[in-house]
């Protein structure tokens, strides 16, 4: 009694030293105050009732870390639950650890994670018990259940919507393009996620664009996730443990992205013994080195990838006009972790990836350089406090920039060259704590921020002998936020999941703001950290369940969200005028809030599970550049954005086979979404800015229709097939109505209103088959060789149209339009797998 009493006054005077940092960071404190005594307040009864609830029954707690016992790597999402009532239980969290209060009494506990053997065990609870498990992969059987990796009955049990959490031996049973294992790739074949084609990194969740999605690499944000323009994610599978999707309904520790949150753990290293992974194929190699620095206690984990296909082609390169012309991409993830004692841990953790574009064309005279790529560092501490009370503490860094350079080279007519950069860097300080009061109650609660430095755009042009100065617009801004959430069995019947996130973020200085206002162009100046425009709000989160019976339940959900980061696209510029940019005195921070609702059902002793979802998304302030924007030298880019409103509706249908040697899955979803720039919203730069008249249009990521089909089929211990087939309806695109005569005497292109007109539709084709060669036991090497076919019947996916002017002598312009397809025909590949 006195020990939980404890924990809960610890949580009190947790959000107290918060509140209290808050008023020293000079904050905005007024509501961030209010809402912090508030969480208070609630903790304070939770005191009351812990307290009352443990003097009518003596109750002690079980817990402890759930690992693979070949490894030592921890489990997460792994089930822990009474053999007498499968209902009282509990799940490892992000880290392995659970913990379960129960009466004394004897117990026998159940321990199952799918792709591992189950375990019961038979536990005296007469005090608090230490206990932690190994579990061991099930052998052979295991290549048979590609599909679940959580416990077969959750679909229909859990509260959460719109969740999936997918393990890389999942990800790495399906077709791969030129062999790369894609976790992205993956993601986008379940209903209500959706891809653009090719040649796009980004995924669309649900009506909601690419830059409202929260990707995190180890609780570090990764603000670009793609590799060889979108062919390719940022993430090596080798290095990858979990991965875990929120399509809706994002639990309240989750903040900052309106969409959805991917949450990526990386491996921790063999704890056992030294192991090396790796891989070889037509365009890449990847290497894995892990294992014990002190067997037991501590860990590391380095693993490497590099294409090299232009490389290997630079002989025939060199033969031609782009001498000099390349393209490679690179990654390195690096992780090492120790065990002080049983009561604390540490993790480092650190991703670094570029991605190197070098076009030369020697007749022209002409260069173009254009490098992008992420970096984070991520320093975590886990303390237990109590065995119900877990706590993880975590420093981060992560940067992502992109460069443009190019030019006409030096003794050339037209000699000149160009520089354009942005980017953005954060700095961010995170704890978060789990607390098991009851089987049948988990709270979570935490306190985040971050420091942003923004890069929207740094741009240098020298044309001759004339050097144009160069010109940067840095921005600066705090992001916080608190937040407490709670699941809990309201009846046997119901399960809820709610939060409430309290959010935070102030602009800052140094910043220069051109006045406009009644004419005025004075320039107001803003100094180090001196404050230029504060929002905030309060974000409920509930998700409810409510079981009809042990096959079938329907659930519900609703969440509302704030987006304080912006990165606006232009469809008017061929420039890359992508940016990151924060809320400001002129761009409000997007807002969103979806509903949903859903019927989730099992059949055959849960080796098929079916659902039906249903959203409806309202978002407010999306920033967009105006029609015809063109970027200039020395401007502020907030001056040249339309705001506008939303929204997104639709239905996903899935149905999952979970068991056997034939499995697999099948998904369709219909989406709609449209958005409005008509004025109405505030606009301090340019009141009446608007896009297409203030009419609606549908964005360009806009696919009514869209079917997935994801099978694989093990016919014996060393051949494993696998198929995927996509289709997509029509994309959207802006078309070409007329033209005119610019300033040079040229034909430039009028083009119609945004988006109404369609490419026609996507669809392809992938196989892969795996063979696997019976092991060499004398030198402990297994070997896998994977052959896939890309695009099988080659169809012509079209990526993007261009429209081509013509005017023959005395005749009026022609526009052509030509439609680009980037993978036209079918690519094989092969690559062989290793381990030792």
């Amino acid at each position: 009694m006195i020990n939980n009493t404890l924990n809960l006054w610890f949580s009190v005077l947790f959000f107290n030293q918060i509140s209290d940092l808050c008023t020293l960071a000079n904050f905005n404190t007024i509501t961030m105050h209010i809402n912090l005594r508030k969480i208070q307040f609630l903790l304070l009864i939770l005191v009351a009732l812990s307290s009352i609830s443990l003097v009518a029954q003596q109750k002690y707690t079980v817990s402890g870390y759930l690992t693979d016992e070949s490894s030592g790597e921890t489990l997460i999402g792994a089930y822990v639950y009474l053999s007498s009532d499968n209902s009282i239980g509990t799940v490892s969290n992000l880290y392995g650890f659970y913990s379960m209060t129960l009466d004394a009494g004897t117990y026998t506990i159940n321990v199952s994670y799918v792709g591992y053997k189950s375990m019961s065990y038979e536990i005296d609870l007469s005090e608090n018990l230490e206990f932690n498990v190994e579990l061991s992969l099930e052998g052979i059987t295991t290549e048979e259940i590609v599909v679940t990796d959580t416990r077969t009955d959750e679909n229909v049990n859990d509260a959460k919507m719109g969740t999936v959490q997918m393990s890389v031996e999942k990800i790495k049973a399906l077709p791969a393009f030129m062999g790369e294992v894609d976790i992205l790739k993956t993601l986008q074949l379940l209903p209500g996620v959706q891809s653009v084609g090719e040649g796009n990194g980004g995924f669309y969740v649900r009506g909601g664009g690419p830059n409202q999605n929260l990707i995190l690499l180890d609780d570090a944000t990764v603000y670009n996730g793609g590799h060889l323009f979108g062919f390719f994610s940022v993430f090596n599978a080798d290095a990858i443990k979990n991965t875990t999707l929120y399509k809706g309904g994002m639990p309240a520790e989750y903040g900052g992205r309106i969409s959805s949150v991917l949450d990526i753990s990386m491996k921790e290293g063999n704890k056992k013994k030294f192991q090396v992974d790796g891989g070889i194929g037509l365009i890449s190699s990847r290497l894995t080195l892990q294992g014990p620095i002190l067997k037991g206690k501590t860990s590391f984990l380095v693993s490497g990838r590099r294409t090299y296909i232009l490389d290997l082609m630079q002989p025939y390169i060199d033969k031609t006009d782009l001498k000099g012309t390349n393209y490679y991409f690179y990654d390195l993830n690096a992780k090492i972790n120790h065990t002080f004692s049983k009561k604390d841990r540490l993790y480092l953790s650190g991703y670094f990836g570029r991605d190197v574009f070098s076009f030369k064309s020697n007749d022209r005279g002409f260069n173009l350089e254009i490098p992008w790529g992420n970096a984070t560092t991520s320093l975590r501490w886990n303390h237990l406090f109590t065995d119900k009370l877990f706590m993880n503490t975590t420093l981060l860094f992560n940067d992502y920039n992109f460069e443009f350079t190019g030019g006409q080279n030096e003794g050339e007519q037209n000699e000149f060259s160009f520089n354009l950069y942005s980017g953005i860097r954060d700095f961010s300080l995170k704890s978060d704590i789990d607390f098991y009061p009851t089987p049948k109650h988990k709270f979570k609660f935490g306190a985040h921020y971050t420091y942003h430095i923004f890069t929207p755009s740094i741009t240098n042009f020298t044309s001759g002998d004339t050097d144009f100065e160069p010109v940067e617009s840095k921005r600066y801004a705090h992001e916080a936020a608190i937040y407490l959430q709670d699941n809990f069995d309201l009846t046997d019947k119901i399960k809820v999941e709610m939060g409430l996130r309290g959010s935070f973020f102030q602009q800052v200085g140094p910043y220069d703001r051109i006045d406009k206002s009644e004419g005025s162009l004075d320039t107001i100046r803003y100094e180090n950290l001196e404050p230029v425009k504060s929002y905030g709000g309060l974000e409920p989160r509930i998700n409810v369940r409510y079981k009809l019976d042990n096959s079938s339940s329907i659930k519900a959900s609703v969440a509302k969200t704030n987006q304080y980061v912006h990165l606006v696209s232009s469809s008017a510029s061929t420039l890359p005028t992508d940016v990151w940019v924060p809320s400001s005195d002129i761009v409000r921070p997007q807002t969103g809030i979806q509903y949903a609702i859903g019927y989730f059902k099992n059949f055959k002793e849960n080796n098929y599970e079916g659902s039906v979802e249903l959203f409806y998304r309202d978002i407010n302030n999306i920033a967009d550049y105006a029609d015809d924007y063109v970027p200039e030298l020395g401007e502020n880019i907030e001056d040249n954005f339309a705001f506008g409103y939303g929204k997104a509706y639709g239905a996903e249908f899935f149905l999952k086979k979970n068991f056997g040697k034939f499995n697999g899955w099948l998904g369709y979803t219909y989406t709609k979404t449209e958005n409005i720039f008509d004025g109405s919203l505030e606009n301090v730069a340019n009141p009446d800015l608007t896009i297409d008249n203030g009419e609606a249009f549908v964005t360009n990521y806009d696919r009514p229709h869209d079917v997935s089909v994801a099978l694989n089929y093990q016919l014996n211990e060393k051949w494993q097939f696998g198929g995927i087939f996509v289709y997509a309806s029509d994309k959207p695109y802006t078309p070409a109505i007329g033209t005119f005569t610019n300033s040079t005497g040229s034909p430039g292109i009028i083009y119609g209103k945004r988006n109404s007109a369609r490419i026609r539709d996507y669809h392809r084709l992938d196989f892969s088959a795996t063979f696997t060669p019976k092991p060499n036991k004398t030198k402990g090497l297994i070997s896998t060789f994977n052959f896939s076919a890309f695009n099988v019947y080659a169809r012509k996916n079209l990526f993007f149209i261009f429209f081509d002017t013509e005017q023959p002598t005395d005749e009026s312009v022609k526009i052509t339009p030509i439609g680009i397809s980037l993978v036209p025909t079918i690519i094989p590949s092969v690559t062989w797998n290793f381990k030792f």
